[in-house]
């Protein structure tokens, strides 16, 4: 839930800077559309939009910058809602109880004035109801003398106080009218007509009515005569004025106004009459009677707000347009309000500052160790892994700063580590491109072996063909010097093959004085050229020893090229002396230079792996560790010593085979085979001096010889006709040796039993799994004509 609730804040609040983008995006889209009506807006409107982005983008930054704005902003947001919820009920309360107090308040003031009326009403009657039987009144009403009549009306009025007195006969006639000369008689007695034709009737009425723009009281009684018969009515008038509305307004306590047909006759509230509002708030709310007594509507007048209710007066005919408006001030209320609201914005002010200045304290005492903690961190993140985070607390945050200590500590020593083992690849892979470049120069060789295995082959046979042939003894000499120097170019390139093939060790006897031999022939231009004398001491009875003649071969070559670096680095010349002997029951090679020697303090670490004294990219130091554990696992023993400025000397030692019948391999000697009688031997070969060579010895010796260079002509030949022997190449365009071979062993199984294989390549495993498999022999390039002779008459007597 915890994380839930912390991924959905995170979300809520990072979306922030991104939903003022959107509308500033959104301000975008809009000004586009207005640009096609208003032109100009757009660059106006791109403004605001950037100006827009540029606020989202500081908000999105502001919020992602800090911990404490992240936790101060939701709180301070939370808060800010929460009183802002607060001010708005507050404000709904307050203005709910201000109706409901003005409603109160106008409904009292209402229900006095409606009983101020209905008492004024009742004592009006009270008032005049005995008018026309006083006896007074009664003579001159029953007379119905004019004069009389007028002067007893206005006495009436004036006893009275009223406005306007009227007198008419039984029948409806008015007789007489006394009035003041602001009010029309004629409109007076056409407005009163209903309340007076109540009167002769009998009824004693009192209504209200609008005549020349004011309103009047009218009193209409029945005027009976000494029999009771009804003889006439008394109609009196009383305007409702200013006094009328001061008194209203005295017993409401509320401001009032008097209305006819929506113009103000009356009112206690200056500048009301002036003001547009009312007319049109007393035409939509006031035009029914006791419907809209309870609609109480706000409205302005003069800048001073105010509820107001009205209401109409009593009409015999139901006019609906008499009536009252009451007024009650809500500048008080709106006063208290407004003093409230600021209250209540400041506390809430000082409630959000307060709140804020509190969580931002604690939230930076909080995350102090989480500062100290990011300061470690960018320790760590520039190298400095030495740096530990003060623990002060056994809180999450301690337990964090001690696990953050802990990571540092391992860290560091990680580093350490780090920096050995990438020292040690840096190492390894020099060693792997060493090894590469070994690799490409194995193959260089074997193919350069593989060419120059054909001219010697040539060379070597011939020279041996010339030996046997020549008659004087300078021509022998001549032939016996080309072939030695054949038979050394031979010893050579097998050297060379012998170094650079990838064969797995095998432990075979071998002559350690031939090994140096042969890595002498590798180097020994190298050691010339750099003007390296090598003086060699080679015991002549030394015994072989079990070994692998490639590895002591790379051991002899390390030794004595680390030789020739150290002294071409140091002077012009020099000298290696190499010694063999038989020391108790191993074979000892000793290597030795007249270089500047080995330090004394880079003896003990000679053999270490990686170690070396060569400058970077000269060497990777794993030389000699390889040559000590080639000669370890062979039993034996390297080791070094030197005595600086005056040479090294390292000193190979290997046990001796127990077996003392090895003998050194002996060169055969030249021999004739025997007579061919006509036996028929093919050749095939893409190289024309051997087949010339092999056809030339053999032919001399009796037998039909048959060569091509095709290797499918020659699978046609074996197929067709019938041979003693086959000599085939390995290696030849098109056919190859190989599948003339196995073509030749499903149509002719015998032929396969006559045939030689010849190859100037390295014999690889699938090669020699492949002669093993079939048992054929194969014979290597350059070959002697003895060798030849003998592989040829094995074939040719096992038949």
């Amino acid at each position: 839930m915890k994380s839930a609730a912390t991924k959905l804040k995170a979300y809520v609040f990072s979306t922030l800077g991104r939903g003022w983008s959107a509308l500033g995006s959104g301000t975008a889209w809009f000004a586009a559309r207005v640009e096609r009506v208003a032109p100009g807006f757009h660059a106006r409107a791109k403004r605001v939009v950037d100006y827009l982005k540029a606020i989202g983008r500081e908000v999105q930054i502001w919020f992602d910058s800090s911990f404490r704005n992240k936790v101060l902003l939701p709180v301070v947001g939370c808060t800010a809602c929460v009183l802002a919820i607060t001010f708005f009920v507050a404000h709904h309360q307050m203005a709910a109880q201000s109706d409901k107090e003005a409603r109160q308040t106008l409904a009292t003031a209402d229900a006095a004035l409606r009983y101020s009326q209905d008492f004024r009403r009742n004592d009006l009657l009270l008032r005049f109801h005995n008018l026309p039987n006083v006896p007074l009144w009664n003579q001159l009403f029953q007379s119905g003398a004019p004069r009389d009549l007028h002067n007893t009306l206005r006495s009436l009025m004036e006893a009275q106080k009223v406005d306007i007195v009227f007198y008419a006969s039984s029948r409806g006639k008015v007789l007489d009218v006394v009035n003041y000369p602001s009010v029309s008689p004629t409109d007076f007695q056409e407005a009163a007509a209903p309340a007076l034709e109540l009167a002769l009737r009998g009824d004693e009425k009192v209504d209200t009515v609008r005549v020349g723009g004011k309103l009047y009281d009218v009193v209409a009684l029945p005027a009976f005569d000494s029999d009771n018969k009804r003889i006439g009515a008394l109609a009196l008038g009383l305007e409702l004025g200013d006094a009328t509305a001061q008194e209203f307004s005295k017993l409401t306590q509320s401001q009032v106004a008097l209305v006819a047909d929506g113009r103000i006759i009356a009112a206690t509230l200056p500048g009301l009459a002036a003001d547009p509002q009312f007319a049109s708030f007393w035409r939509g709310s006031f035009t029914r009677g006791d419907e809209t007594r309870q609609n109480i509507k706000p409205i302005v007048v003069g800048g001073i707000h105010y509820y107001c209710l009205g209401g109409h007066f009593e009409s015999v005919i139901g006019d609906d347009s008499l009536g009252y408006v009451l007024f009650s001030s809500r500048e008080q209320a709106l006063a208290d309000k407004r003093i409230a609201q600021r209250i209540l914005a400041a506390v809430s002010l000082l409630a959000i500052l307060a709140g804020a200045f509190a969580v931002g304290f604690f939230v930076h005492r909080v995350t102090q160790p989480l500062r100290e903690l990011r300061q470690g961190a960018e320790a760590v993140g520039r190298g400095d892994f030495k740096q530990r985070v003060p623990v002060e607390s056994r809180d999450e945050c301690g337990q964090l700063a001690s696990v953050f200590n802990q990571m540092t500590g391992n860290l560091e020593q990680s580093r350490s580590q780090l920096e050995k083992t990438v020292e040690t690849l840096k190492n390894t892979q020099e060693q792997l491109v060493q090894s590469e470049k070994l690799s490409a120069i194995g193959e260089f060789v074997a193919g350069v072996a593989h060419e120059l295995n054909n001219p010697l082959t040539t060379v070597v046979g011939f020279s041996e063909l010339l030996m046997k042939d020549a008659a004087d003894p300078k021509s022998r000499h001549y032939s016996d010097r080309i072939l030695k120097g054949a038979m050394r170019c031979k010893k050579i390139v097998q050297s060379l093959l012998s170094f650079a093939r990838g064969d797995k060790p095998k432990r075979e006897p071998v002559s350690m004085n031939e090994l140096i031999d042969t890595v002498l022939d590798i180097v020994g231009y190298t050691l010339r050229t750099s003007n390296i004398e090598v003086v060699t001491d080679l015991a002549p009875d030394l015994p072989l020893v079990q070994a692998d003649a490639h590895q002591i071969q790379q051991v002899l070559l390390n030794v004595i090229t680390n030789a020739q670096q150290s002294i071409e680095a140091n002077q012009p010349r020099g000298r290696i002396l190499i010694i063999s002997k038989l020391q108790g029951a191993n074979v000892r090679v000793v290597v030795q230079d007249d270089g500047p020697g080995i330090l004394p303090e880079n003896m003990p670490r000679l053999f270490d792996p990686f170690f070396t004294t060569k400058p970077v990219g000269k060497g990777t130091g794993l030389g000699l560790s390889l040559c000590y554990g080639f000669i370890k696992e062979h039993g034996g023993n390297i080791s070094a010593t030197s005595q600086y400025g005056q040479g090294a000397a390292f000193i190979v030692e290997l046990p001796a085979a127990t077996d003392k019948d090895f003998v050194h391999p002996v060169l055969p000697e030249m021999k004739a085979l025997h007579a061919g009688n006509g036996k028929r031997i093919l050749v095939i070969d893409d190289e024309e001096p051997i087949l010339s060579l092999i056809r030339e010895d053999l032919a001399s010796q009796g037998y039909k010889v048959e060569v091509t260079t095709d290797g499918e002509k020659a699978l046609r030949e074996l197929e067709q006709n019938r041979f003693d022997l086959a000599v085939c190449d390995w290696k030849m365009p098109g056919l190859n040796g190989r599948q003339i071979y196995e073509q030749l062993r499903e149509s002719n199984p015998r032929a396969c039993r006559r045939v030689i294989f010849i190859t100037g390549d390295v014999i690889n495993p699938q090669m020699r799994h492949f002669l093993e498999a079939e048992k054929r022999p194969c014979l290597s390039k350059p070959f002697t004509l003895p060798e030849f002779h003998t592989a040829v008459e094995d074939i040719l007597n096992d038949l």
